[in-house]
């Protein structure tokens, strides 16, 4: 007889219920269209009582901090303002079950906390794009992957909201068979399962009709020199084009400038990061590329209409 195997979903308050969703229904479905009790699951918070997600649904659980069974395998799933939930007790109760061997997964800004208790240090790891500028200003020593999942490394991670539901098809394929995973995701009239290392974000192709080689390179180099900002020359000469060449792609394609493009990028960044985290507004605008505070508090007014303080104190 097949073994049931037991997760147990830690639920963070704020939690994506999207995410929650998707990670659950594939297990019960897989149970139903097999029709034997392949999975079973328990949900948790730090409470023990319920967690409410980010739509206001409040969700009952069966079980607070209290260690798991030798094979149980834990995913914590969480949401919008993780940091504010990642608390000690939350911290050391993910300590303590990886010390006891226990196989530890994350989904949506999961990762975070993963991340915040030291475990994903030089561990490829997916978490909702939508984090991504505050994972990497926090933790630099792990390598961010904009993969939908990550399933070959030491600890589970899926970047949320349908995503989930391609993680769980994946480890139902690979413990019982792609025929039983096809079977649920036909069920879930799921017919775009996607592989982990499909990319999070519609490409730069895909969103704006362009198949223009020498853009998205630019667009590329913009976003990996964002700190650093490239000239506009700069980015043409790596290309080997001019930069009035440059500048007709961008206005051609996308009705901008390529310095116009790169000055909103960089705010677009600093608007994540002032929501996300509490560095300081200075620290925020070095990390994206402004050298002055008092010139980026200018120009995010300017784009945004309202200033970079009263933007966080209004969403505090």
């Amino acid at each position: 007889m097949t073994q049931t195997a037991h997760f147990v979903f830690l639920l963070l308050e704020n939690f994506s219920h999207l995410a929650f969703s998707c990670a659950l229904e594939p297990l019960r479905i897989a149970n139903l269209v097999s029709g034997k009790p392949l999975f079973r699951w328990s949900l948790a918070s730090e409470n023990g009582t319920s967690a409410t997600s980010s739509n206001r649904a409040v969700t009952l659980v069966d079980r607070g901090l209290e260690p798991l069974e030798r094979d149980d395998r834990l995913f914590l799933i969480s949401g919008i303002h993780v940091q504010n939930h990642t608390t000690p007790a939350v911290l050391n109760y993910l300590r303590r079950e990886r010390a006891s061997g226990t196989q530890i997964g994350a989904i949506c800004s999961g990762a975070y906390v993963l991340a915040k208790a030291g475990f994903l240090d030089g561990v490829e790891t997916a978490i909702h794009w939508e984090f991504h500028d505050l994972f990497a200003e926090k933790f630099p020593a792990v390598p961010l992957v904009r993969n939908v999942f990550v399933a070959n490394q030491k600890f589970v991670t899926a970047s949320g909201g349908t995503a989930a539901a391609d993680l769980m098809l994946h480890l139902i394929a690979r413990d019982h068979g792609t025929g039983l995973a096809t079977a649920v995701a036909d069920q879930m009239v799921y017919n775009a399962v996607r592989e982990g290392s499909a990319a999070q974000r519609v490409s730069l192709q895909s969103r704006h009709g362009m198949r223009n080689t020498h853009l998205t390179r630019a667009i590329q180099l913009m976003e990996d020199s964002i700190e650093d900002p490239l000239a506009p020359c700069e980015i043409a000469e790596e290309l080997g084009i001019s930069t009035r060449q440059l500048e007709r792609l961008f206005g051609k394609y996308l009705n901008t400038s390529p310095k116009r493009y790169v000055v909103e990028m960089r705010l677009h960044r600093a608007r994540n990061l002032i929501v996300q985290t509490e560095e300081s507004i200075a620290q925020i605008a070095m990390a994206c590329g402004f050298n002055s505070t008092s010139h980026f508090s200018k120009v995010f007014r300017s784009h945004f209409g309202i200033s970079p303080l009263s933007h966080r104190t209004t969403l505090a």
